[in-house]
């Protein structure tokens, strides 16, 4: 038998992922700016079903999604499209989010963006989707947390 507590919350859970990711890809595509990479659907996963989790929190996922990001887009200009260089900047792109206590795990997957497009990506990249889309998915973490009553986010700590 299912607990209705566990079921509620992974009902909510599933729906704020889905209202977060629905409106980042239809402002995308019926706006001027890219607000949707892969990686965000995995961050719905932390925002929307372990918002009070560290990871979770607005620094790591508009800190870490920057930095690695950063960090992908620096290895993509200065080194060769290798496996190497790609698994090295995912490397030292989890270093630097440790370091900076940024870790959100989803932007892990970052560095790998820069070395897997199809097309080549630039330093607009930062801004739209990554700094634009992570600060939209916060934003609307704390109004669907506020409005479901389900948790308080962002942590005070």
């Amino acid at each position: 038998m299912i607990d209705k507590q566990a079921l509620k919350h992974a009902l909510l859970a599933g729906m704020g992922g889905f209202i977060a990711i629905l409106l980042l890809a239809s402002a995308s595509e019926f706006g001027a700016a890219a607000l949707i990479m892969a990686p965000f659907g995995a961050s719905c996963v932390l925002l929307f079903a372990l918002p009070e989790a560290a990871l979770s929190q607005p620094r790591n996922v508009i800190g870490g999604h920057l930095l690695t990001a950063s960090v992908g887009l620096a290895f993509y200009l200065l080194t060769p499209n290798t496996a190497l260089f790609a698994a090295l900047a995912v490397g030292v792109a989890i270093s630097l989010m440790v370091l900076t206590k940024t870790t959100h795990p989803p932007a892990g997957a970052n560095p790998l963006l820069f070395f897997l497009a199809a097309k080549p990506l630039s330093i607009w990249f930062l801004l739209t989707p990554v700094a634009s889309g992570a600060i939209l998915l916060v934003l609307l973490a704390t109004l669907y947390h506020r409005a479901t009553g389900k948790f308080s986010y962002p942590v005070k700590r």
